[in-house]
């Protein structure tokens, strides 16, 4: 490359342009082939189901209609007996629900099987297509947030969220904190203090921060607030770039007791006051523990101004049995995935 262009800033800002035209392009050519064989496998699970309808036939027409293809077409991929139940599948469950269909063609046809074979319910089966498209989850990622049940963990939540912070951020901050952590890639024993507990997230920062989930970023543990003559010590301080905010984390071994939130309000107000730099938002915190009890929860978090979220966390991917039962009413679910839906839309 000629030395005066390579160095011209120009020309560089111009390559940048170039890149970023490519990629789109190339971006813009999977997602459309993508769309075309979604169809392609929509269509023949229609096919299929009309004809079994229809004909009356029976569970040999997908075996014999497997190696006709096969035979017909040496060496094509994707026409197994097992990938035609697929389609069949495919077409009788999202043929019943508008809100699913705009979805799958924007993700790929492993992930569309995968959330339809292990997601039995329609809503958390579009929670999950949403955050694939927004966010291109891979296969192996999918099925780590379906296994580590992130739909009930994002819609329990326990915040005071929609009182303390304005119609712009509050939605997009509930997204920010779940009920639960699952803390299994630590190797901690069963009874561990809270300086093991920091010290393991701190060790697995990487994936600690991808549990917290996207957006947010490391700042420090036990990071030091000067409070007139005092000092004192947050557990762990992150930011999140999409609320552009510090989030205050204090991490617990026990039940949750209400004089925490105290000391959160504590710390909150001086990251606002000494810590905040301009263009950046008031902090969050977040107080993870243990175990909580609900009730008290909801109670503590009435009487203060402070935006502040109460999670528990555990070190094995063992959740109660009993935890989806304390999910919301259906039309509640669906009304916070249309609010998803639109701040997903809103970032594009």
């Amino acid at each position: 490359m000629d030395k005066a262009l390579s160095s011209d800033r120009h020309y560089t800002d111009f390559f940048t342009d170039i890149k970023e035209r490519i990629r789109r392009s190339q971006y813009d050519a999977l997602k459309a082939v993508n769309k075309e064989l979604i169809q392609l496998y929509w269509d023949i699970g229609r096919m299929i189901v009309e004809k079994q309808q229809d004909l009356g036939w029976g569970r040999s027409v997908v075996e014999q209609l497997s190696k006709d293809i096969q035979g017909e077409y040496p060496g094509i991929q994707g026409f197994s007996t097992t990938n035609l139940w697929n389609m069949r599948l495919f077409y009788l469950e999202i043929q019943q629900h508008e809100n699913l269909q705009p979805l799958v063609g924007e993700i790929s046809w492993t992930k569309n099987i995968l959330i339809l074979t292990k997601c039995k319910d329609t809503l958390e089966r579009e929670f999950y297509m949403l955050h694939v498209r927004k966010f291109g989850w891979t296969k192996d990622v999918l099925v780590h947030q379906i296994e580590n049940k992130t739909y009930e963990k994002y819609l329990l939540n326990q915040t005071n969220f929609d009182q303390t912070l304005p119609e712009k951020y509050k939605h997009q901050a509930k997204l920010a904190v779940k009920d639960h952590y699952t803390f299994d890639f630590l190797e901690l024993a069963e009874e561990h203090s809270e300086h093991e507990l920091e010290q393991a997230l701190v060790k697995n920062i990487r994936k600690f921060l991808m549990e917290m989930g996207v957006w947010y970023t490391f700042v420090g543990n036990q990071f030091r607030l000067m409070v007139g003559e005092k000092e004192y010590f947050i557990d762990l301080l992150l930011f999140h770039r999409k609320l552009k905010r510090f989030i205050a984390v204090e991490l617990k071994i026990g039940e949750f007791k209400p004089e925490y939130k105290g000391k959160m309000e504590f710390y909150l107000i001086a990251l606002n006051e000494r810590y905040k730099e301009d263009g950046e938002n008031d902090a969050i915190g977040i107080i993870v523990c243990k175990s909580k009890d609900k009730t008290v929860v909801e109670y503590s978090l009435k009487t203060t101004t402070q935006p502040i979220g109460i999670a528990t966390y555990s070190t094995s991917t063992h959740l109660p049995e009993e935890y989806s039962k304390y999910l919301p009413a259906p039309d509640v679910i669906a009304e916070r995935l249309a609010i998803v839906k639109d701040l997903f839309e809103d970032e594009k």
